[in-house]
């Protein structure tokens, strides 16, 4: 491995330990250019320099860590996306603006931008100004690199406001599709089941963190019956 790959595998292992302590993880130093993470002080995988994540099945045998596992593989994808984007992104020129800015994304007249900092890579949205050597109206969204995917999509027209759903959405949809399917309020076709199994599995990407906000909405739920029923 030449010396380029090792830097550009190290400043991808940095960033994704300040991403997971960010959400509660714990990562230890790397080893042979691998980061070992640990959950509930325990081990739990490793991600190496080029995004691949390996665990041992005895690490992640509960549903809980199996949980966890997802949320790092998750993590470990997108910080790949951006920081190999960062890699080779140009410089943002722009009258009046400081600092390490890199191209991430333009189109529409909207440029979504990426800097580096102690606290990960930070993320913002302008919009150029009439002749493009000025950027204005910018939307900061620190480390939150979907917020400001999503963000640059509906600013530059790419996306539709309307044709996105925030992740509490998804949840109630989610929901809404498995009361469909286990209860008894609709005859489904095969067809139809499946439509809504495929709709599912597309929100359980969508939304990582998707069992532990149905587990947080199900005991308010029961919360709520044991008060009217005091």
């Amino acid at each position: 491995m030449n010396n380029s790959n090792t830097g550009q595998h190290l400043r991808y292992l940095e960033e994704i330990s300040i991403s997971l302590h960010r959400v509660g993880f714990e990562t230890k130093p790397p080893e042979d250019c691998q980061l070992p993470i640990q959950w509930n002080n325990a081990p739990l995988c490793r991600i190496t320099g080029k995004g691949s994540v390996f665990y041992r099945r005895e690490d992640a045998d509960t549903p809980q860590a199996e949980d966890a596992l997802f949320r790092v593989e998750d993590i470990a994808a997108k910080t790949l996306e951006y920081m190999t984007a960062m890699e080779s992104a140009p410089q943002l020129k722009a009258s009046g603006l400081d600092g390490d800015y890199r191209i991430l994304a333009d189109f529409g007249g909207t440029v979504l931008a990426g800097t580096p900092s102690k606290h990960g890579v930070q993320f913002v949205t302008w919009d150029w100004d009439y002749d493009r050597t000025g950027v204005v109206h910018g939307h900061y969204f620190m480390e939150n690199y979907d917020g400001a995917k999503q963000d640059f999509a509906t600013r530059s027209g790419l996306i539709q406001t309307e044709q996105l759903f925030s992740p509490e959405q998804l949840t109630e949809i989610y929901r809404c599709c498995a009361d469909s399917v286990d209860g008894e309020f609709f005859e489904l076709t095969d067809k139809q089941e499946e439509v809504i199994h495929s709709v599912q599995q597309q929100i359980e990407v969508c939304v990582p963190d998707l069992n532990e906000r149905i587990r947080q909405q199900e005991e308010a739920l029961e919360r709520v019956s044991q008060e009217q029923t005091m």
